[in-house]
């Protein structure tokens, strides 16, 4: 195999694998005829699945694992058991066999695993789970997601450089804006950690378009490229977003089910409805990501079907063409945000 690009596949991860795994491989590799796929599972069951898409021959390598980690199993309890397809598949970045891995599988044992093997970039004190999500006039990138349930100033500060260089990256905005997410936008809302971290990016030289703070309304408008949030807020703020989105398109069908003349309007409708759904489907936005680590980690939806599922192959892809890692390792390098923390902190009190 020539290719040069290797994704590691944890093919036991999610529902309906590995039928959906092997399927989304297939749809994402015309796409990236550049990779090759490193594939953990059983291998009777995988196999069985390959057998569907013969173009898929030439570029995976199937590796047997015995275990699977299951939804309700434990990070605690998966960690040490070496012999999962999760595992083997996070094992294989950490060896340099591949650049990046996949699974639809338990997110807190992937986010624990990962972080135990990949270990954190140096300067990093946090990883974070970052995801790309649909605006009214394009996209943006949120973090953290869930990783942090609390943070620092510190944490934060470094949440925000992660977050440029993904914009820059994954959806090719020379100059992102970044804002933090608060509850107002007057300099003395929200909580210390909050304040404190605006501080530190300000007078930090970090080369960062720094816009200061964003309310939760304001996200579905554009107004930033970057949302930076603890793990907690931004976990809550991205379910609600979900959750509203849902009841948006709910009450839509249930208004035209209950009307003949919206009925009969919905041929008029139809390029504005195509729009907005080419918009809005959220299988155009699966994988979030684990960044912070000395490899790219990423979670696909469980419930994915095989597009979703190539999407988050082709994301992961396009990153690692891009050397993400390495970037966040060259931008953390000239920038001390420890000193910068301490230099505030004495100006505060």
């Amino acid at each position: 195999m020539a290719n040069n690009l290797v994704i590691s596949v944890d093919a036991m991860g999610g529902d309906k694998s590995p039928r959906v795994v092997i399927e989304g491989l297939a749809l994402a590799q015309p796409q990236n005829p550049d990779i090759r796929f490193l594939v953990f599972g059983d291998e009777d069951a995988v196999r069985e699945e390959l057998r569907r898409f013969p173009s898929l021959k030439k570029v995976v390598e199937l590796r047997h694992t015995t275990e699977v980690v299951h939804n309700e199993d434990k990070p605690s309890q998966v960690i040490r058991n070496k012999n999962t397809s999760m595992y083997q598949a996070i094992d294989a970045v950490r060896r340099s066999e591949a650049q990046a891995v996949i699974s639809a599988g338990n997110t807190g044992a992937l986010m624990a695993i990962s972080k135990m093997l990949l270990k954190t970039i140096q300067k990093i004190h946090r990883p974070a789970i970052v995801s790309i999500m649909p605006h009214r006039y394009g996209r943006y990138v949120m973090l953290d997601l869930g990783a942090n349930t609390e943070c620092n100033a510190v944490n934060l500060a470094e949440f925000a450089v992660m977050g440029n260089i993904m914009a820059k990256h994954a959806l090719g905005i020379e100059r992102p804006r970044i804002a933090l997410l608060n509850i107002g936008a007057e300099e003395m809302k929200g909580k210390e950690e909050i304040r404190h971290a605006a501080q530190m990016i300000r007078s930090s030289s970090m080369d960062i378009d720094f816009i200061g703070y964003i309310e939760p309304h304001e996200i579905p408008f554009g107004k930033a490229d970057v949302i930076v949030a603890d793990g907690f807020t931004g976990n809550v703020a991205l379910k609600s977003i979900e959750g509203t989105a849902k009841l948006i398109r709910a009450m839509i069908k249930d208004g035209i089910k209950s009307s003949w003349l919206a009925k009969l309007g919905l041929p008029f409708m139809y390029f504005a409805g195509k729009k907005i759904a080419a918009t809005m489907n959220p299988k155009l936005y699966n994988g979030a990501m684990f960044v912070g680590l000395n490899g790219l980690s990423v979670k696909s939806h469980g419930g994915a079907d095989g597009f979703s599922y190539s999407v988050a192959v082709s994301n992961a892809a396009k990153l690692v063409r891009q050397d993400f890692v390495a970037t966040i390792r060259d931008e953390l390098e000239h920038i001390d945000l420890e000193e910068i923390s301490q230099d505030i902190f004495y100006e505060v009190y």
